[in-house]
């Protein structure tokens, strides 16, 4: 029974049987689960054709919007952000109107175009943590911790919704999986695994603004690669390709509307800089600020109220052209002890993947306003519950796991495994995405947000663990590149 299970199925496809039912029932099975708009979403559906159909009943925050109109004529709204996003949003739009309506979108076919690029990526994802070759009980084992990590509704509650998250959580799915099978040189074509890396890590780098430094890390990743693959071809491509992710990031930022930015500019004032301050008009004053402007802090703008307008006079001439991000860091690094505490409420909620201040129901459903699912969240919640709530915690992890792998590239060289760097070059490239989204969450938007603005921070680690705990269980940790050998 047990042979012809392993011949019949192996653990890529497990894991995405598996997935593809926990998921499945979470996003299509009605009632349906999703998260509510926090506000964000009219950045989103406007551009790409799609309206609340009630306006003065919309449920902001309370209820997911499971329906929204589709505009039949001219479309006047402008982007305010440049994102890879509208890719996935004009698909779904699409579907829609061939096999549902011409008039009325269903949130469901956001969720239809996320979750197949999703199952790609836990059937490759998979495959690239187990020895398929062998079939051996150890690999089930991990194909079924795979789905226990990144089933968990805390992230795939995103795909029914109009936030950006879904792309990064997929993308650095697939760059994980693509760089561990070019370690492995799993594919007879490199340039396959190679063409799903660089297009993931475009559209990671270019789904969000805060994601622009994002591209720095990913050239660290990068270089790995040029450690393996060094002919002609690769040494022409992967250059050019660290090239084009740097560009991207700097496009992604550049290409900000200012609306768009001021209301980041806003938060990471009245919401970081001025909200552990005892005299905040003190501070702005000695910065070249008027001290009036004291009297936001804590202030948090959404698209559906704030204490004063973003657009007011006073916040766009006086306020918020005052200072920028340098003027923010500076101030940071000049006033240690309140960036310390800044970082440590953003360490609070490091592994605080679902999103508390919204809604994950429907209104039909019957469900109280901002009821939270808790279907096939335990692996999120028992992260949220045991890790470390201190911004020093994850700086000494990313420090061990890199003196960590650093070791394991100084034995990979003296052992001629040459391949153990691409791992080597992920693992740091990853502690710098840990450490950098924490810095830019701060300093970029203060605590608004952090569930989401954090989200690199659990993506990032989880990948990092299962790779370990994979390499325990193989029994090739210090060697990871041998497979099989076990």
């Amino acid at each position: 029974m047990i042979e012809k299970f392993r011949k019949n199925i192996s653990p890529p496809l497990l894991a995405c049987v598996l997935a593809a039912v926990i998921v499945g029932y979470l996003l299509f099975v009605s009632p349906i689960n999703g998260y509510a708009d926090n506000g964000d979403f009219a950045r989103v559906i406007y551009i790409n054709g799609i309206y609340p159909l009630d306006t003065k009943n919309y449920q902001y925050t309370t209820y997911l919007t499971q329906h929204y109109g589709l505009f039949k004529y001219y479309n006047e709204h402008i982007a305010i952000l440049f994102s890879s996003q509208g890719i996935f949003v004009k698909t779904a739009v699409l579907l829609n109107k061939l096999f549902y309506s011409k008039t009325v979108f269903d949130i469901r076919f956001m969720g239809l175009v996320y979750y197949v690029f999703y199952l790609g990526a836990i059937y490759l994802l998979t495959l690239a943590v187990t020895n398929s070759n062998k079939r051996k009980n150890v690999d089930y084992v991990i194909a079924l911790i795979v789905v226990f990590m990144f089933a968990d509704s805390s992230l795939t509650l995103y795909f029914n919704s109009f936030f950006a998250e879904p792309v990064m959580i997929i993308a650095m799915m697939y760059i994980t999986a693509s760089l561990l099978l070019l370690m492995k040189k799993h594919f007879a074509r490199s340039w396959y695994m190679l063409a799903v890396y660089f297009l993931a890590s475009l559209a990671l780098v270019t789904v969000k603004q805060q994601n622009a430094p994002l591209a720095l890390s990913l050239v660290v990743v990068t270089i790995g690669i040029y450690f393996v693959y060094r002919n002609k071809l690769s040494r022409l491509l992967i250059p050019i390709s660290c090239l084009i992710l740097l560009g991207s990031g700097i496009a992604t930022y550049v290409m900000i509307t200012d609306q768009f930015s001021n209301i980041n500019s806003y938060q990471s004032m009245t919401r970081g800089v001025m909200l552990k301050e005892q005299d905040p008009g003190n501070s702005l004053e000695k910065g070249g600020i008027s001290r009036q402007y004291g009297l936001l802090k804590g202030d948090i703008y959404t698209q559906t109220y704030a204490a004063t307008s973003i657009k007011s006079k006073n916040i766009t001439k006086d306020f918020i052209p005052k200072y920028n991000f340098a003027w923010i860091l500076k101030y940071y690094l000049t006033h240690e002890q309140q960036f310390n505490e800044m970082l440590d409420v953003a360490a609070r909620d490091g592994y605080l993947v679902q999103i508390k201040a919204v809604g994950d129901f429907t209104k039909k459903s019957g469900a109280k306003p901002h009821q939270q699912v808790q279907y096939f969240t335990l692996y999120g919640a028992m992260m949220k519950a045991f890790f470390p709530k201190k911004f020093a915690f994850y700086m000494t992890l990313c420090v061990v796991l890199v003196a960590l792998y650093i070791v394991i590239f100084v034995i990979s060289v003296k052992s001629n495994e040459m391949e153990s760097a691409i791992k080597v070059f992920m693992v740091i490239g990853y502690t710098t995405m840990v450490i950098g989204t924490f810095i830019t969450a701060v300093v970029g938007d203060g605590d608004a947000d952090l569930a989401k603005h954090l989200l690199m921070v659990p993506l990032s680690l989880n990948l990092i663990f299962l790779q370990i705990i994979s390499d325990v269980l193989h029994h090739n940790f210090w060697h990871p590149s041998r497979e099989g050998e076990y």
